[in-house]
């Protein structure tokens, strides 16, 4: 690999790592309507379900998700948040998410970088205790746009087949 090429990925890197960690602090501060600001106007926002399977390939089986969301479905939850109606999130969750292990290439598209990532996202509700730990692990696809990072598609793999947490009333 020569310089130019470690250059650019190591920007590339740095892009997708400035997006992630600022993603992950407006979403724990509650700041829904910023963070909204930085979906695509095409994204696509799925949480498959998983299965326990001896094979890692047959885990997740096409067509059976938890969430399967876009701009418009996730509007739709932002707003809710904000309604004082949103039941599932009363009283409303502290979260901290922890992003790591990023594996980040170009795609076969000049605009669009893919991410990997895994989460951890501590939860807890109220006085609820202990409080939730959810791992996923995400496939990302953000655009590259003049106005800033884009998130154009976000796969969630919840790591567990059986949840522990109450609901999914948060964002992975």
């Amino acid at each position: 690999m020569d310089m130019t090429n470690m250059l650019d990925q190591a920007t590339l890197f740095f892009t997708a790592q400035n997006f992630l960690s600022r993603e992950a602090k407006l979403l724990d501060e509650r700041r829904f309507e910023e963070w909204f600001e930085l979906l695509d106007d095409e994204i696509i926002y799925e949480v498959p379900n998983r299965e326990v399977r001896l094979a890692f390939a047959d885990e997740v089986p096409e067509g059976a998700f938890r969430i399967l969301d876009n701009k418009a479905l996730i509007k739709i939850r932002v707003d809710r948040f904000n309604s004082g109606y949103c039941w599932s999130e009363s009283p409303p969750s502290r979260t901290l998410r922890v992003i790591g292990s990023l594996i980040v290439n170009q795609s076969g598209q000049p605009d669009i970088i893919e991410v990997e990532s895994a989460m951890l996202l501590y939860r807890q509700r109220g006085t609820d205790m202990p409080g939730d730990v959810i791992p996923v692990r995400r496939l990302d696809q953000l655009r590259l746009t003049e106005a800033g990072s884009k998130l154009l598609r976000r796969r969630a793999l919840i790591a567990e087949t059986v949840l522990h947490t109450p609901n999914l009333g948060v964002f992975l």
